[in-house]
């Protein structure tokens, strides 16, 4: 009898500690669905930017991110959106690391999810107004516009809008540039969730507010037909007439960073799809070009100091009889620019743009005493920092202006734009992404371009040292690309424009004001938070 009730008792005292720690489980369990959730729909946000062309999964991805931060407390939200921004960036940004390890490429997406966190408390915040989608929109833009301007005079790779180069909501970056554009497609996203939250409530309690089904429809409607109501901003009309263009792609010994120990063979590499260009036109295979454009580092090799480079340029010029842009390395009073240079075939060098939103840690290395510290390999990459360029550039071409903006400078609002208010008829973004390989890099930044020929209706060429280059209409089309690492020219007829869209006329005035948008919708959020606060003491 002992026995037995001794085993009973010890039976008794199983059950209550067992069914606990099975919900202790369970709780564990819920509680990481939202941080699961947060993470995974920054990667399905990732998944919508190039070279993928599902530009509407961002829609689903901020409505996931809208569920995960609703009514969330200030650490939570930060915990979330730092998940949001790992999950987003991580895989978008991998390409800073194809050649230097993945030190960098880490240390950059940590520092990048800091903006998104803090973007995610501020959409917690947020949360609980009236037409909350709004101000939650409002708030990622100013989360966007922090991020294009620190540190190191920013860093916007990865701006909402620079993955809606094939989506519905173009035609907004006519009317107010990459904040209306990106903030459509998250209001349109956060009015998603909303949307779905009040339908699910309504079919729960048969109770629905409504002011605020009004508000959720209107967030997830007026974006869409605001790009409708936008898309005769998209023209590809002459305005000034046309220009037949030629875009060199002389390709790179091989990729990586060491491609630029063979400068010279990537000159000869340019000069002479140049010179094979101009052999076909002189047989009437393909039309004579009124200019020619290099990419960036065509030439790497100063020519103002080095003859043989200036000799190899000159005869290029000459062969092909137009006027020739070319992306040199060039050092002048000590200081050392990545600058384009206006080559005439017969006046030789007229004009020149130094680049001046240079590329930290690429161009320029910021404290370099202390990453030296960390590893001399980096200091060694970067021997001596590049010099800012003070003013925009634009060629006049065979009576054509051109707007230089070179490579990074495309992401970058302020840089494109000052070359169209400064009188550029077309845009050429030259670029050198050898460095790269065939990352997923060069396919985000020809997005980017595609994005600022609808923003500001130009037709904007890519030339590339390795890839992909490209031949950009005013409304956002691709008419002319060519391969990876391959040597090729493109030659078309471009239309010349110079009328200015809203986005340039206004310039940085709406992100200005989605930025004071954001800023009253956190100070109600704030001061609602303050006064429910002392409601509870009194």
């Amino acid at each position: 009898m002992t026995v037995t009730a001794t085993s009973v008792g010890e039976s008794d005292q199983l059950e209550p500690r067992t069914a606990p720690g099975a919900r202790t489980w369970a709780r564990r369990l819920v509680r990481l669905v939202p941080a699961a959730a947060a993470a995974l729909s920054g990667l399905l946000l990732y998944v919508s930017f190039p070279p993928r062309t599902l530009w509407w999964l961002a829609l689903p991805a901020f409505a996931v991110f809208g569920w995960v931060l609703r009514g969330r407390g200030l650490k939570a939200a930060l915990g979330l959106g730092y998940l949001f921004g790992l999950g987003f960036l991580l895989p978008l940004l991998v390409w800073t690391g194809v050649e230097v390890g993945p030190g960098p490429w880490l240390a950059l997406v940590a520092i990048e999810a800091l903006f998104v966190a803090a973007v995610g408390a501020g959409v917690a915040a947020v949360s609980k107004l009236p037409g909350w989608p709004a101000w939650a929109a409002a708030v990622w833009i100013a989360g966007e516009a922090a991020r294009a301007r620190a540190p190191f005079n920013g860093f916007p790779w990865g701006k909402i809008a620079f993955g809606q180069a094939d989506g519905a909501f173009l035609p907004l970056a006519a009317v107010g540039g990459t904040p209306v554009l990106g903030f459509a497609v998250v209001l349109c996203g956060f009015g998603l969730y909303e949307v779905v939250r009040l339908a699910l409530r309504w079919r729960r309690t048969g109770e629905v507010r409504r002011s605020a089904a009004a508000l959720g429809l209107l967030s997830l409607a007026v974006p869409l037909v605001g790009a409708v109501a936008a898309r005769p901003l998209v023209s590809d009309t002459a305005e000034d007439g046309s220009a037949t263009v030629a875009v060199i792609q002389g390709n790179v010994p091989r990729a990586g960073l060491d491609f630029n120990s063979q400068r010279r063979a990537v000159l000869d590499y340019h000069a002479r799809e140049t010179e094979r260009l101009a052999a076909e036109v002189k047989a009437g295979k393909v039309a004579r070009p009124d200019f020619v454009l290099w990419p960036e580092n065509s030439s790497d090799i100063d020519p103002f100091a080095n003859p043989d480079a200036r000799a190899v340029i000159d005869t290029a010029a000459k062969s092909i009889g137009v006027p020739v842009s070319v992306g040199g390395v060039v050092e002048r009073d000590g200081k050392l620019y990545n600058e384009q240079i206006l080559w005439d075939p017969a006046k030789g060098p007229v004009d020149t743009y130094d680049k001046r939103q240079i590329q930290p840690f690429g161009e320029y290395l910021p404290l370099r005493s202390l990453i030296g510290a960390i590893n001399k390999n980096w200091t060694a990459m970067v021997r001596q920092d590049f010099s800012r360029g003070t003013e925009p550039g634009v060629f006049t071409m065979d009576g054509a202006k051109v707007g230089l903006v070179t490579c990074y400078e495309a992401a970058f609002d302020w840089a494109v734009r000052s070359e169209v208010t400064d009188g550029a008829q077309m845009i050429s973004v030259p670029s050198n992404n050898a460095t790269f390989d065939r990352s997923e890099m060069t396919y985000q930044q020809l997005a980017m371009s595609r994005v600022r020929a609808v923003e500001h209706s130009r037709t904007v060429t890519v030339p590339v040292t390795s890839g992909v280059s490209a031949i950009i209409m005013p409304d956002g089309r691709i008419t002319r690309r060519t391969g990876m690492f391959v040597a090729d020219s493109l030659v078309q007829k471009v239309p010349l424009r110079s009328s200015q869209t809203p986005a340039t006329r206004l310039g940085i005035l709406p992100e200005v004001a989605l930025v004071l948008v954001a800023a009253g919708g956190l100070g109600w959020a704030v001061g609602a938070g303050l006064r429910a606060r002392r409601a509870g003491d009194a």
